[in-house]
């Protein structure tokens, strides 16, 4: 990876590229530390710590929200819309005529999917504030002052999608994810410190031998996640030979690759913002609401309910996910257009079905790992005390977009090549 780096730094369009992500990675850091005026910081910032949502919001805001800065919400509501607009692709056939335009029809659906981040971006500012109650603003403050604190937090959510978008066009693309990336970056020094502070002889304290464990099983979580997320099924493809005018076509070799995890991290992120609603929901309650209550004792983090429901929103997600990345059905159908097919295996609905099946079989595979991933945090905090949101997730996010950020250069380093040749 270092070394792609180095190779792609000594190219100037992609030294410009990395230089401009860089950039606004700086303007994205500056504005998690410009706060938003009127709020009591110390009162958000120990809600913060003793809630599963906004603990989850701070992991992806970078210790935004736990300082109420402008990017407090980080880019949450942003992937929400996402979610929303991606399954009613499916569900509307308009959108998925849309969808299926070409470039005119992905552009009108991401800004479809702009302005709906912002609305949510709107309406959860809204329920973040009346949720924390009138302790986290200042006292005597007016109507001016909760306008002023959702317009300032709506805003940052606007700046963030824009700040994102222009790392995909200009910089060196993954825009949403690289800030996700960054927001997570950011809070590894605390826990760290957190996780070092903790050690000691006394009691209430972590024995010594808890650092190199946790070092050896982030290893191996890293190498397991590097594993799944490069491996793949390549489906041998031979093409008939078939003349064209007077020149021959076909005849080659040559392979379908099936990623194991089609969908990359996107799932885990999906079932981990719908499974933090209702936390966020109990936590506005009263205490002896009876909803806030059933999930204390049998809904929240760590009970079988919330384990059989993570496992299902991440099945469900990875194989949503899976069928977007890849259509046998289409593939099938461009196979036998172009003269392809797989040996042993009849052209048309006999080759979707065989590779749908292989489909369903290596997305189970990676689902199960992406749910084992998603129960390591619990497992997290039971060892260090640390808190849950930062875990095997969170180092799952950092390698699978450290990974396509280097796929990505090495493509842009590929495409040059191409062009210095023809040229």
């Amino acid at each position: 990876m270092f070394k792609t780096f180095a190779n792609a730094w000594k190219i100037p369009e992609i030294r410009t590229k990395i230089l401009f992500t860089l950039l606004m990675i700086v303007v994205y850091r500056i504005g998690a530390w410009i706060p938003v005026p009127g709020v009591s910081a110390e009162y958000i910032a120990s809600q913060v710590e003793g809630t599963e949502f906004l603990g989850f919001l701070n992991m992806f805001s970078g210790g935004s929200l736990a300082n109420f800065t402008i990017f407090a919400l980080g880019i949450i509501p942003y992937i929400n819309a996402s979610i929303i607009m991606q399954l009613l692709t499916v569900a509307i056939p308009r959108l998925e005529r849309m969808s299926k335009e070409g470039d005119d029809g992905r552009k009108k659906i991401a800004s479809i999917t702009r302005y709906l981040g912002v609305i949510l971006g709107l309406v959860q500012a809204i329920g973040v504030i009346a949720g924390l109650g009138p302790q986290a603003v200042e006292p005597n403050a007016t109507w001016f002052t909760y306008v002023t604190i959702v317009a300032c937090l709506t805003a940052g959510t606007a700046l963030m999608i824009w700040i994102g978008e222009r790392i995909t066009e200009k910089g060196i693309g993954n825009g949403i994810s690289m800030l996700i990336f960054i927001g997570i970056v950011s809070g590894l020094p605390s826990m760290l410190m957190d996780i070092f502070g903790r050690v000691g002889p006394g009691p209430d304290d972590l024995n010594f031998w808890i650092i190199p464990l946790l070092i050896g099983v982030a290893f191996l979580i890293v190498l397991a996640i590097t594993f799944v997320d490069l491996g793949e099924r390549r489906i041998p493809v031979q093409y008939a030979k078939r003349v064209v005018g007077r020149k021959m076509y076909g005849g080659q070799s040559t392979h379908i690759p099936m990623k194991v995890n089609q969908s990359g991290v996107m799932p885990l992120i999906f079932a981990m913002t719908l499974l933090a609603f209702p936390s966020m929901i109990a936590g506005f309650l009263a205490d002896d609401n009876g909803f806030k209550l059933w999930y204390a004792q049998y809904g929240g983090p760590g009970t079988p309910f919330y384990v059989i429901m993570t496992f299902v929103l991440i099945l469900f997600f990875t194989y949503f996910y899976s069928t977007i990345a890849f259509n046998p059905v289409d593939v099938s159908k461009n196979l036998q257009q172009n003269g392809g097919f797989i040996p042993g295996i009849r052209p048309g609905k006999p080759t979707s079905d065989y590779l749908a099946k292989i489909l369903s079989r290596i997305t189970l595979f990676g689902a199960i790992f992406l749910a084992a991933v998603a129960a390591l945090p619990m497992l997290f905090t039971t060892i260090t005390g640390a808190a849950a949101s930062f875990g095997a997730t969170s180092i799952l996010i950092m390698v699978s977009v450290a990974l396509e950020t280097t796929r990505q250069l090495e493509a842009q380093m590929m495409m040059r090549h191409y062009k210095g040749f023809l040229n």
